[in-house]
């Protein structure tokens, strides 16, 4: 974790270097001007930090403020030096073209006022679109066809959250968003694959109340992402059950004679020094002739488990969330699946959802939020 951490702070203040000397070469600004950015600067790099600690010490509408500007912040800077990696490309393939045939290319070189000022306009334009995106939560519907659901049970409707992240930016207002999207479905079982929860208090200001309004004919399961381990376990366990889920952490459980529904917890636990528990075990015990339900945070697939479960929910990759990040979670993932629906063997199938929510800025690109809708139906 500590590594972990060394190397983003490391490459997000690399990154705000290579903005500051950006914007330097096109504006020309002087000494104080250069002193206030540079500060500024310090101050977003450090923005994950304060909010944490803040938070963490009841600072939570100074906490929310920071987290706010810090992280839409961050969604810009992202954004400008993607589009700045393009023109950065550009012109390497001018210079060398023309060291190549011996000519001068300068004056179709970008300049500094343009390298600068085109991927700004680009990354503000796309920032307050995404912005909406977030917003703009869509159902996704998967139909499943098994001979293991009763016939009589008729279609048994499952209803996927995932990456909610209820905190300091996804608050009440957001929650209803997805939450209408949830009631719509009118689910048989609502479950959340992890990262419910990113805040740090226990009670989050009543917005469990708006969880607890939904109630499910066959009840509401919960597992761990790591943004719960992250947020204080006990804070995550108290918000989600007081919500009105069943935390399964390493275990399965048969619902209303019909379906099993099993949970592991995601593997962020080891380094807070709670033990995994091996999924073949948790899976083993659980009737085979019914329909196996395997919620997992993460779109992993363990080997010693294929074959245990008919379908396994998971989320945690968010697609990416921003575009062109997508690409490095795509490649990731490349072996299972980073979005949508995949069969991995005959009958057994794994679904990844973009995510309910957002996590750091409220901004989603090419990646809209979702609640999935899972129709298990008589074959």
């Amino acid at each position: 974790m500590r590594l972990f951490l060394l190397v983003f702070f490391l490459i997000y203040g690399l990154i705000h270097l290579y903005a500051f000397l950006k914007a330097k070469a096109a504006l020309a600004f002087g000494a104080s001007a250069a002193i206030s950015l540079i500060l500024f600067m310090l101050i977003m790099i450090l923005a994950p930090v304060i909010v944490r600690y803040s938070e963490r010490f009841g600072f939570e509408l100074f906490a929310q403020i920071i987290a706010n500007i810090g992280f839409i912040w961050g969604a810009i800077l992202f954004l400008f030096f993607s589009a700045s990696i393009i023109i950065e490309i550009y012109k390497l393939i001018v210079y060398a073209g023309g060291l190549i045939v011996q000519r001068d290319f300068s004056r179709i070189m970008p300049s500094a006022r343009f390298s600068f000022f085109i991927p700004l306009t680009l990354s503000l334009c796309i920032a307050v679109y995404g912005y909406f995106e977030a917003r703009n939560i869509r159902t996704e519907t998967v139909r499943i066809k098994t001979q293991k659901i009763p016939e009589a049970a008729g279609p048994l409707r499952i209803v996927q959250i995932s990456d909610v992240h209820v905190g300091l930016i996804v608050r009440e207002e957001r929650l209803k968003l997805i939450l209408d999207k949830v009631k719509t479905a009118n689910p048989d079982i609502l479950v959340s694959t992890g990262d419910l929860v990113d805040g740090q208090v226990c009670k989050l200001n009543g917005l469990t109340d708006l969880l607890k309004e939904i109630n499910p004919k066959y009840g509401k399961f919960a597992v761990t992402g790591n943004h719960e381990f992250y947020a204080g376990l006990e804070n995550a366990r108290c918000f989600t059950e007081n919500a009105g889920f069943t935390f399964l952490r390493g275990k399965g459980l048969t619902v209303a004679g019909m379906i099993n529904i099993a949970g592991v917890d995601d593997p962020a636990g080891k380094y807070y020094g709670f033990k995994d528990i091996a999924e073949k075990e948790v899976l083993s015990n659980l009737p085979r002739e019914k329909f196996t339900l395997f919620l997992k945070h993460r779109p992993a697939i363990d080997k010693d488990a294929l074959g245990l479960f008919d379908l396994q929910l998971s989320g945690h990759a968010h697609k990416g969330q921003i575009f062109p990040f997508s690409l490095i979670t795509r490649f990731y993932y490349r072996h299972t699946a980073y979005a949508g629906h995949l069969k991995l063997m005959d009958n057994f199938y794994l679904y990844v959802s973009r995510g309910s929510g957002t996590w750091g800025p409220p901004i989603r690109f090419l990646s809209p939020p979702e609640v999935t809708v899972i129709e298990l139906v008589r074959e």
